[in-house]
This record gives C-alpha cells, sequence and structure tokens, in this order.
C-alpha cells in the first residue's frame, strides 16, 4: 500500500459472486481488516461453492450473510442492515449474472438488493472467461453500470480456469486493494 494510505476506519460491503475467483477475495478481505477496515461480507449462494463462508468470518470478524432472508441475525433483512452506512461497496468477482442483475435494476437476489439499497460508491472487479466478457450483453451491462456511476478494476487478461488466454481474469488482490484505497481516499471514481 502507498505511504498516502487511508488511515481513518471505513465501513467496506465485500460481495462475493460465484466463481473461481473468489478465493482472492479471501485475500481481501484479510488486508482490509488488518488496516482496521470494518469489513462485512455477503455471498451469493454460487459463491459458497467455491470458498467457504467460516473462512471469511473468520478473516473479517464478522459473520458473513449468505441468504436473502436471516430475520435471527438481521430483522429488517441483510440488505437493509447491511447497506446502511456503507462508506463503499465492493463486488468482487462481479460476475456475469450479478452485472446483469445490477444493470437491471433486479434484487433477486442478496448481492443484488444491496447493490438497490446501499447509498455509497460501487466499486467492481470482474471475472468471467473471455467469451462471456466479449459478449455484446455483458458490454451493454458494463455499458449501462458504467454510465450509472459505478467504478471498476479489471478485468485483466491472462490465464483463465478456462484453460485460455484472454480477457476476463479477476484483477490480483493487490490492484484490488490499491483501487479500494483511491476510491476512498478520493471519495470516487470518474465512470
Amino acid at each position: 500500500m502507498s505511504a498516502n494510505r487511508v488511515s481513518a476506519t471505513k465501513r467496506i460491503l465485500l460481495g462475493i459472486g460465484g466463481g473461481i475467483a473468489a478465493y482472492k477475495a479471501a485475500t481481501v478481505v484479510s488486508r482490509l481488516a488488518q488496516q482496521g477496515h470494518q469489513v462485512q461480507v455477503a455471498m451469493s449462494p454460487a459463491a459458497t461453492a467455491f470458498i467457504g463462508p467460516a473462512t471469511l468470518s473468520a478473516l473479517s470478524g464478522r459473520p458473513v450473510a449468505t441468504e436473502m432472508f436471516a430475520p435471527e441475525q438481521w430483522p429488517l433483512g441483510p440488505h437493509i442492515e447491511l447497506a446502511a452506512d456503507i462508506d463503499l461497496m465492493v463486488v468482487a468477482p462481479a460476475t456475469a449474472d450479478l452485472m446483469a442483475r445490477f444493470a437491471l435494476g433486479l434484487a433477486d437476489n442478496l448481492i443484488a438488493a444491496l447493490y438497490l439499497q446501499r447509498d455509497c460508491p460501487v466499486l467492481l472487479a470482474p471475472a468471467m472467461s473471455a467469451s462471456m466478457w466479449s459478449k455484446p450483453s455483458v458490454q451493454r451491462n458494463v455499458a449501462q453500470l458504467r454510465s450509472d456511476g459505478v467504478a471498476w478494476v479489471g478485468p485483466e487478461e491472462g490465464w483463465l480456469s478456462c484453460r485460455e488466454r484472454g480477457a476476463g481474469r479477476m484483477a490480483e488482490p493487490e490492484t484490488i486493494l490499491q483501487a479500494i484505497e483511491q476510491q476512498l481516499a478520493s471519495g470516487g471514481f470518474e465512470p
């Protein structure tokens, strides 16, 4: 991290989509917590197939939200309670599915509902195959989200889990952390 790192504690909501790149989110959570930030993790059901909530709970020091409805833990609903008073929402990996939900204003899963409920900047770290990333429908959603003011980090070119090279690789944790630092320091990106 740079010498002019943001020192004040910030509240960061990290949404994790269902993709193999979800394992990189553990490093992001750990580093943010080590910097003194309050990190709340929300996972899509598919994300739990790639990384366990127990890992992220241990790293963040907080329970991980995985259900749209959890009245015992969040009586008002996790999408209401977890989106309150956050400084930044980060989605890593941001899958094609999640980006489509965000672009269309759907709230049929926890992360999509959090996206609609939040009142703070959003940083997306896309991850998908090069074929998916290049599809016109995905690029239309990217354009819509840029127009909506969403900030981006990646995707990068490189080796993908589908055993091919191309655009679609989620940015490395250090790159995501630098983008988060920039977002927190500046209060926003230019879309």
